[in-house]
């Protein structure tokens, strides 16, 4: 983690260490506001700022992904392969899909538009929400 901040041109703090840690395998898609949040307290000098700038640098970096797939709020990833997302509509979680992207046929061209890259966004409700199970309504 210290290589990786150094090779973004960034100190190795410990408000920008424990970011970096509580994204590592986080799958809670978090805001750069609810990361503040939960390190606020174990490290109080922590600004609003050092997140943001710390989030921006490592999505400009690759290596994770803004996502904007919630209106109300920037979401990161810190998987920064490209991959579906889903927003349920009831919870506001978002979840990753495992829809082959690959599979999607996207034309390199739309007219004198080049495509280089695509997100895809599903939205809907969750199991949890919507009260079914793998296809089936729980009991």
């Amino acid at each position: 983690m210290i290589n990786k901040l150094k090779k973004l041109g960034l100190r190795a703090t410990p408000q920008r260490m424990a970011i970096m840690q509580l994204l590592e395998g986080n799958t809670n898609h978090p805001s750069a506001e609810e990361i503040y949040r939960e390190l606020k307290p174990a490290y109080p000098s922590l600004s609003p700022a050092t997140v943001y700038n710390t989030l921006e640098a490592l999505a400009r970096a690759g290596e994770i992904q803004e996502i904007s797939i919630d209106p109300q709020r920037r979401r990161f990833d810190p998987n920064p392969r490209p991959h579906c997302h889903f927003l349920c509509y009831r919870c506001q979680r978002v979840f990753d899909l495992a829809v082959a992207l690959e599979d999607i046929p996207v034309p390199k061209q739309v007219g004198s538009f080049n495509i280089h890259s695509f997100s895809l966004y599903l939205y809907g409700e969750c199991d949890q929400c919507s009260g079914i199970k793998n296809g089936s309504f729980k009991s």
